[in-house]
């Protein structure tokens, strides 16, 4: 059998665009070109694609993808040892989801949210990838060195550090506190604080981007949202006061 690069892309649910795009970098060719110029896959290159996709939810990119393609010759082994990884992230998934039942059960009864329960499942190098393309492979690797120098408590008590600021900042933006007032610049000022606890410097840009992020990136927002709607945003601003007043303009 084979697809069109219509066909296969609905079947995938990527785009026709994203496939011509593989084909470009050289990461998926089709089996042939017709006529009309469309391009055609067969059983192999759809394989090929299942490949693709599956590696792409892991976090890896394009380049990384293909080097790893190029040292499979057998599809069978490959995809078993593939399945053994999403099992393994399953289980991992599973410990977050029980995690985060654990944080909004306790943020709901007003019990004290513990870093051992609230990171459970938490695995840093998944976002090697991330953190190299933001700011450089030498930054992941210091960050990398001094989180593993870390004792489990030293772990969980920086954890629990960013936990309880995170709550502060809650607290104080539910009783609308300024975020230019002494009491959130001082929470701010043990965020900063905490950010530089791994021993890379923080300046003036890596901070305000870094508050930016926790409003853009949905990640971030639904974490700190947790303490009450509109918390990322407050902390962002609280930032931006910070660092005209410690960086300067």
């Amino acid at each position: 059998m084979e697809w069109s690069i219509q066909e296969l892309a609905r079947s995938a649910g990527t785009t026709s665009r994203t496939l011509r795009h593989y084909d470009q970098v050289g990461l998926l060719t089709p089996s042939r070109i017709g006529r009309n110029g469309y391009r055609y896959y067969d059983e192999v290159g759809l394989l090929r694609l299942q490949r693709i996709l599956l590696l792409r939810e892991l976090g890896l990119g394009l380049a990384e993808i293909n080097r790893v393609l190029d040292g499979e010759r057998d599809s069978g082994v490959a995809l078993r040892t593939h399945l053994r990884l999403l099992e393994q992230e399953r289980e991992r998934i599973g410990r977050q989801i029980e995690s985060v039942r654990t944080t909004l059960r306790k943020l709901e009864g007003g019990e004290q949210i513990m870093a051992d329960e609230a990171f459970e499942g938490f695995d840093h190098t998944r976002y090697e990838q991330e953190v190299t393309q933001r700011w450089g492979r030498e930054a992941y690797q210091q960050g990398d060195r001094w989180w593993r120098s870390l004792s489990k408590t030293e772990q969980r008590d920086f954890m629990q550090r960013q936990l309880d600021i995170a709550a502060d900042f809650g607290r104080a933006h539910a009783a609308a506190a300024p975020v230019d007032g002494d009491e959130v610049q001082a929470i701010t000022r043990r965020h900063h604080e905490w950010l530089t606890m791994a021993g890379n410097p923080v300046h003036r840009e890596y901070f305000l981007n870094l508050a930016e992020m926790y409003v853009a990136d949905p990640r971030f927002t639904a974490n700190y949202d947790r303490h009450g709607e509109g918390t990322a945003v407050f902390i962002r601003d609280a930032m931006k006061v910070y660092a005209e007043r410690v960086f300067g303009g």
